[in-house]
């Protein structure tokens, strides 16, 4: 019911501005909170395994989640050994999120050809499906070819795997042929509509996790919340695929003037352009009870797995990941 915490509470790690050597105790703590998961992102911080391979290490109870891994960034094989051996680490307890990521970190960083994104994410994760098994893979998949692939050390339990999905074709993918999806920069209330996507191609009839990553602003200070929270929303929602995926859920209209405003390189006017209920819908801010009662909207429509992303402003980041815990008091 609602108010219950959830039997999956997760967070992003690792935390800003603590060294990975120094997360031992951090993640010692996050287990006394009642936090159950620790998702890694990879971006243009820490990869997305090395960090799970010290929360495994130090503190085995918690589950392990990496979203996203990008499909372009690792070969296939080196894909296959990097899943394997977290999973070998921590087993039964890692989960594995594959998408397309974007084209700055795919082309602008790496220097790679951003092309054919949904036929990359299928056919990698077709091919993870197979190696992760242990079977000789010599495969030609519409966008790479292996050659005589075995991995050597196979995970004693298969680990599994979600997709990132934001418009219905990843969506139904993630539905049809992973084991969940992973959401994000999404509003509580749309929450419904994209699961009911994974659902409807589902064809197994078996339930599919649905990871979010919210962002949580946990302060009282709305008009700094919401400063803040513009600025990330005109960092992501001006990449193509997130403008899609919220033309998609219906913000088009509310997010058009700042898309027009941004497009004509007037980055002040795009912030500006931005309303403050599209801010509240999608960047979780308030005190930390308030903030909790927000996250628990998302998992009461269906998000299985929340995975904060903490933002402390005029808070400590002990005292915001203490208060946003799911067992912190309610008052």
């Amino acid at each position: 019911m609602s108010g219950t915490p959830a039997a999956r509470y997760g967070i992003t790690i690792p935390f800003d501005g603590i060294p990975l050597h120094a997360h031992k105790e951090w993640f010692t703590r996050l287990v006394s909170l009642g936090y159950s998961d620790v998702w890694s992102a990879e971006v243009d911080g820490s990869d997305g395994f090395t960090p799970l391979a010290l929360a495994a290490a130090w503190e085995p109870s918690l589950r392990l989640g990496v979203a996203i891994t990008p499909a372009y960034t690792r070969g296939p094989a080196l894909m296959a050994q990097s899943v394997a051996s977290i999973a070998d680490a921590a087993p039964g307890q890692f989960a594995f999120g594959l998408g397309a990521s974007s084209e700055v970190i795919v082309a602008g960083w790496n220097g790679l050809d951003f092309t054919n994104q949904y036929k990359r994410v299928r056919d990698t994760l077709r091919f993870l499906r197979l190696a992760l098994t242990g079977e000789k893979v010599t495969e030609k998949y519409e966008t790479f070819h292996v050659t005589g692939f075995r991995l050597a050390r196979v995970p004693e339990q298969q680990p599994p795997l979600y997709l990132a999905a934001l418009r219905p074709g990843m969506l139904h993918l993630a539905g049809k042929e992973a084991d969940g999806a992973i959401l994000n920069w999404l509003s509580a209330d749309d929450v419904p509509k994209a699961v009911a996507e994974v659902k409807s191609a589902a064809e197994d009839g078996a339930h599919r996790k649905i990871v979010a990553r919210i962002f949580v602003i946990p302060t009282e200070d709305a008009d700094l919340a919401r400063m803040v929270g513009r600025r990330m929303i005109t960092a992501y929602l001006n990449v193509n695929a997130y403008a899609e995926f919220h033309r998609w859920l219906g913000r088009g209209p509310a997010l058009q003037p700042m898309w027009d405003a941004w497009a004509a390189g007037d980055r002040k006017a795009a912030l500006a352009a931005i309303p403050d209920e599209v801010v509240d819908a999608l960047v979780v801010h308030g005190s930390p009870a308030q903030c909790r009662a927000h996250v628990q909207r998302y998992m009461d429509n269906g998000i299985t797995v929340p995975a904060l992303a903490v933002i402390p402003l005029g808070i400590e980041l002990e005292a915001a990941v203490e208060g946003l815990a799911p067992g912190a008091p309610q008052a």
